[in-house]
């Protein structure tokens, strides 16, 4: 594609006015206006003579990478030319200053991704001048690239090895634990520092010394990591949809639980339940897990609790321990998961995690300034009264309520899984 450039237009616009008066004045120059115009069009046609054609670019793009990281697109043109490149967009991403960037020899393109699922960088086009900077060269340059946009492991990566390091040092992984639901080990003598409920006293009475009882923990318990896609679960919190923070708390713990032993499987609905993805063991299921987490998709639904905590208790066999990741808006929304809960709880331990409200909180503690001010702090207090009176009820039922900031949420989640293991709640 050719077309001329600003300096031309302009060139052209400024010169025909004055060539025009001259025509008008002396008549005798009355083919000074055409002579101008041709002039430019001559010295356009130059330029694109001289011009290079062709010119082709490298671009290196990851294939994949995790939702809220960004990547730079790395754009090299032979010859150290300078062109002009813009990257083709896709609603996943968000390339900076609309991926447009200047390129001599060699330039990036900052990148962001918005949200998960299969993104595609479709061409990338490449437009330069010729010397006299008056006509543009422009070509598209087929691209076709897929990059999958996963959920995101970083803190699998930076959380999850320091707290199953800090708690093996604890002696958590190979310390007898007693309890109910624990499994009984064998019997040893009484020594100072040991929980004095263990000693057994038949045993101790028969052998004239104490004794007491040791206890292994249980492992393959059932984890259960159950995520609402529903409408409410896609709003942002922190520039991301809460899903998106939801399964990267979520796969932190997943990855602790397999690490320690248990099984883990995956379920996800909206209206109605989506994803059932079976309990799988080993830190080896991990991958398998991450990919399930990315096929949860965000969806515009209401959610349907009844249906899908329903569905979800009559596929589970064995007592669990469900960690449901959800969040709502005022008790009216939350009434039929309320009564969903109470039925969910005849069996089953379930853990209900919700991210915090940040911009509610900031919007109820600011200091009003204008009337418009003060009815948004009313309305955003009025929301999260709302919400702890759901949470309040939610805990008086007996469910475990975690509600956390989302950079705080996998870690505070991974020590409340650690902690009923502890208990042996399962």
């Amino acid at each position: 594609m050719i077309y001329p450039t600003d300096r031309l237009i302009w060139l052209t616009a400024a010169g025909a006015p004055v060539a025009l008066l001259l025509g008008v004045a002396f008549p005798t120059l009355w083919l000074l206006p055409v002579g101008w115009l041709a002039l430019m069009l001559g010295l356009a046609a130059y330029d694109l003579s001289v011009a290079p054609r062709g010119l082709t670019a490298d671009v290196a793009l990851p294939r994949s990478v995790n939702v809220g990281e960004g990547f730079d697109a790395r754009v090299t043109v032979g010859g150290g030319r300078r062109v002009e490149a813009a990257l083709a967009g896709d609603p996943l991403l968000a390339p900076a200053d609309g991926g447009r960037t200047r390129v001599a020899g060699a330039a990036s393109i900052p990148v962001a991704t918005l949200r998960r699922g299969q993104a595609r960088i479709a061409h990338l086009d490449l437009r330069w001048q010729g010397p006299l900077g008056l006509a543009w060269r422009q070509r598209t340059q087929p691209l076709d690239h897929p990059i999958a946009v996963t959920p995101d492991i970083r803190p699998v990566r930076s959380d999850g090895v320091a707290i199953l390091t800090r708690e093996a040092r604890t002696g958590l992984m190979a310390q007898l634990e007693a309890g109910q639901g624990g499994e009984f080990e064998a019997l040893a003598e009484f020594d100072a520092g040991m929980d004095r409920r263990r000693i057994d006293w038949k045993q101790s009475a028969r052998h004239s010394k104490l004794l007491a009882k040791e206890y292994r923990a249980e492992r393959d318990n059932n984890i259960v990591l159950a995520f609402d896609c529903g409408r409410t679960m896609c709003e942002p919190i922190a520039g991301l949809p809460r899903l998106d923070r939801a399964i990267s708390a979520g796969l932190l713990t997943a990855y602790v639980s397999l690490k320690m032993g248990d099984r883990v499987s995956l379920f996800g609905f909206d209206a109605r339940p989506r994803v059932a993805d079976p309990a799988r063991s080993g830190v080896g299921a991990f991958a398998a897990l991450q990919r399930a987490a990315a096929s949860l998709d965000y969806s515009p639904h209401e959610t349907n609790y009844t249906l899908a905590l329903s569905t979800l208790a009559q596929k589970l066999d064995r007592r669990s321990l469900v960690m449901l990741f959800t969040d709502f808006v005022d008790t009216t929304s939350a009434e039929l998961m309320l009564r969903s809960v109470g039925r969910l709880l005849e069996r089953h331990v379930l853990l209900c995690v919700v991210l915090r409200d940040d911009e509610l909180e900031g919007l109820a503690a600011a200091t009003p300034e204008t009337p418009e001010d003060v009815s948004r702090a009313v309305i955003a207090a009025g929301l999260l009264r709302e919400r702890a009176i759901v949470l309040t009820r939610l805990r008086r039922m007996g469910v475990e309520v975690l509600e956390a900031p989302w950079q705080q949420a996998g870690p505070q989640l991974a020590r409340r899984y650690l902690d009923a293991k502890r208990r042996h709640l399962l």
